[in-house]
């Protein structure tokens, strides 16, 4: 077998070492440090301006009635979607539209009804969710304890799923009734760091067991019209 020159030898070689460093920082294959990647993403959710969120808890949490919301919403605090309550032990499916500091509401018979948005808790306000100093973002900001599992496909987007230790009260302002540390599980955007699904095991009480809680966005950015009905 004839021998190859030296310089094509050589030529390899560095084409090889290049390869190499322009697959990232760190060794092949190295995962993004934990507590980086929620703090990019804290950042990220700050900028978002829209975005279509879903949320859903399999059991009973303390102060919170909900099984499962969903809709649009806007960094301004403006949203429109159902959500499906307990009211006196009974499942009830609502409508809802939240503009400025009302919220209306429409249940399964009746027309819509018109009430502060204070009230919101007795089905559930989703207005604080891209509120830039009390929703998502401060609470990827004050997670801790950030370590990196693994990297996944995730309803088609490639991301890093995270574990975490969050601050209750930072959580109450997006699942009211978050008491003490709460384990949680992140699953970040590799290329914009966005959040894309989280996962919060709440604690138990003497009146609740607690909950395993689900909140999932998508469609960021995407044009939202949100009106009084």
């Amino acid at each position: 077998m004839p021998r190859l020159p030296r310089a094509l030898i050589l030529l390899a070689l560095a084409f090889t070492i290049a390869g190499s460093a322009a697959c990232g920082k760190g060794k092949p294959g190295e995962l993004p440090p934990g507590d980086t990647l929620l703090e990019e993403s804290a950042a990220a959710m700050r900028e978002v301006q829209t975005v279509r969120f879903a949320i859903e808890s399999d059991g009973t949490i303390a102060g919170l009635a909900l099984r499962r919301a969903g809709g649009q919403l806007t960094r301004e605090g403006e949203a429109k979607g159902a959500a499906l309550v307990q009211q006196f032990g009974v499942n009830v499916e609502v409508e809802f539209v939240v503009v400025g500091d009302s919220i209306h509401i429409k249940g399964p018979t009746g027309g819509w009804q018109k009430l502060p948005l204070a009230l919101a808790s007795t089905v559930y306000d989703p207005s604080a969710i891209l509120d830039p100093e009390r929703g998502i973002a401060k609470v990827l900001d004050s997670a801790r304890d950030g370590r990196t599992d693994t990297r996944e496909k995730l309803d088609g987007v490639d991301t890093y799923r995270v574990k975490a230790t969050l601050d209750a009260g930072d959580l109450a302002a997006i699942v009211p009734g978050a008491t003490g540390d709460v384990a949680a599980t992140v699953w970040l955007a590799v290329d914009t760091k966005r959040l894309v699904r989280a996962t919060f095991t709440m604690p138990g009480t003497d009146d609740a067991p607690g909950a395993n809680v689900t909140v999932s966005f998508s469609e960021f950015d995407a044009p939202v019209s949100i009106s009084a009905p």
